[in-house]
């Protein structure tokens, strides 16, 4: 056994990272991801009101564990619904469960399942996602990009907040395009994929939930989860009398292998995992991405100048945001990983994050640098959970930049920017920048 089994990661690095307040501070939420990788990798940690849980803060052993998912399954295998796949309280937990009379999540998600339900279920979707599949849609997305720069932004100086004014209009547009959802619906869901990210951070509490409850969290995750489903439940019956050409209808005409529907839940799954998933994470990171070209111009005018590195620029983004921030498995028997014990029934938070800046892999990791080759970073995740959306977002970021940056002059930061507080999804609150546009 190897001697940091032993011993509990100290109390203000394990709340920085479990609690999701301990994310608001970027630069000490890093520094604590580095002291957990030189000292203790797979520290278990003891927060009040949480599980115990062990970090898993290294790119190797988060590859390790995600490369067996029989081993690290994530509804808990067997004994399905003992694990969230999505670190919560314990009270959240509670509440949820008897909501839904015993399961910690809502929905049978893709990422709430393990195989072979699991495989089964992304299935449903996989070929669309495909890359092949994907080529169709390259126009048409060029053309969402080009109509949001057109909209959105002006010749000359803009003065904007980039998270709200821009980076969050554009991939939701996409994907609701995609989806066949009406653009008149999309503030509506624009507001829903907002309430879901931000359920964990205070600042962020819908109207109609207590803000001072210890089930706060869990009570808005709900409460935007019914309204996703109300609003998805037509579209679910339209799609399924009129199909179209569009994913909302891939998914509402699934069939099982007896040739009956889905239930309504595993679309519901469906819908919300593409909405939230595919809007949150690409425009978090493509606010990172300004961010670091507002800091570094350098940077800006060698991509300008050589637009083949924007694939570069996008996939450096990517492991500098790791927008999903973590994931939960729990081992289903005794093991080892990295060398070291973990016990049956043990919960393990993979640290995405973290893994993409451990030094044992990545030269200089906490450098934003656009001529890193290879760039194997994980922020999609790794194995059969590996994210079925990330060509879509990688397509969506690159054509973006590619209409863009010909036209970016310069990019200024000019004021304070915050992050989401959350532990699991999501980035920059807010970005308030200077654009000069040509």
């Amino acid at each position: 056994m190897h001697p940091s089994d032993l011993r509990t990661v100290p109390e203000d690095i394990a709340r920085r990272i479990v609690l999701p307040e301990g994310h608001g501070d970027e630069a000490a939420l890093f520094e604590a991801y580095r002291w957990l990788r030189e000292n203790q990798p797979l520290g278990l940690a003891d927060v009040d009101g949480y599980d115990p849980l062990r970090l898993v803060s290294t790119y190797a052993d988060v590859m390790e564990i995600e490369r067996q998912p029989e081993l690290f399954p994530s509804a808990g295998g067997e004994t399905k619904g003992s694990n969230n796949p999505i670190l919560r309280s314990q009270a959240d937990d509670e509440f949820t469960r008897r909501l839904t009379g015993g399961t910690p999540w809502h929905f049978p998600a893709v990422v709430n399942l393990d195989p072979p339900e699991h495989t089964e279920v992304r299935g449903i979707v996989a070929d669309w996602f495909r890359p092949l599949q994907l080529k169709k849609w390259e126009e048409p997305v060029r053309e969402l990009a080009r109509e949001a720069i057109g909209k959105r932004l002006a010749s000359g100086v803009n003065e904007l907040d980039f998270v709200h004014d821009f980076a969050l209009q554009y991939p939701l547009h996409v994907i609701m395009t995609i989806f066949g959802v009406p653009e008149a619906d999309e503030p509506r869901m624009l507001a829903l994929t907002q309430d879901f990210a931000g359920a964990p951070d205070p600042d962020l509490r819908r109207s109609d939930v207590d803000a001072l409850s210890p089930e706060a969290a869990a009570q808005q995750l709900a409460a935007t989860l019914a309204d996703f489903r109300a609003y998805f439940a037509a579209m679910v019956e339209d799609r399924r009398a009129r199909p179209r050409d569009d994913l909302a209808t891939v998914i509402a005409q699934a069939r099982r292998e007896d040739g009956e529907y889905y239930s309504e839940a595993y679309s519901f799954g469906w819908f919300v995992v593409i909405s939230t998933a595919g809007h949150d994470t690409t425009s978090s990171t493509m606010s990172a991405i300004m961010e670091q070209l507002a800091l570094h111009p350098d940077v800006l005018a060698a991509v300008k100048a050589d637009p083949s590195l924007i694939p570069n620029l996008v996939n450096e983004g990517l492991r500098w945001c790791s927008p999903v921030k973590h994931f939960m498995r729990q081992a289903a028997r005794d093991t080892t990983v990295g060398g070291r014990t973990v016990r049956q029934g043990e919960r393990l938070m993979l640290l995405y994050q973290s893994a993409n800046r451990d030094a044992g892999v990545f030269d200089d990791p906490d450098t934003f640098r656009i001529d890193r080759r290879p760039n194997r970073h994980i922020a999609f995740g790794y194995g059969p959970h590996m994210c079925l959306g990330m060509h879509l977002a990688k397509q969506e970021l690159r054509i973006m930049l590619e209409e863009l940056l010909p036209r970016l002059e310069s990019v200024e930061v000019t004021g304070e920017r915050r992050i989401i507080r959350t532990n699991f999804l999501g980035g920059l609150r807010n970005l308030p920048v200077r654009l000069t546009i040509n």
